[in-house]
């Protein structure tokens, strides 16, 4: 059985199962409790991540709980 993504309550980037903080902004809450996957590969040009306040390209969850 994979392990479950986990996602960061404070930007909402996907990681990697075996990560003890996010990638992205480096905070330590992270949950396997989230919904909805999008993934932005250009920020800049993208409406979605404009409203997500997103500014990398990667994995995002919709909903983090």
């Amino acid at each position: 059985m994979a392990s479950k993504r986990l996602v960061c309550r404070e930007c909402h980037r996907v990681n990697e199962p075996d990560h003890d903080q996010c990638e992205s902004c480096g905070s330590t809450s992270l949950t396997e409790d989230w919904a909805g996957y999008v993934v932005i590969a250009h920020p800049e040009e993208s409406e979605i991540a404009r409203e997500m306040e997103v500014t990398e390209p990667g994995s995002y969850a919709l909903k983090v709980r």
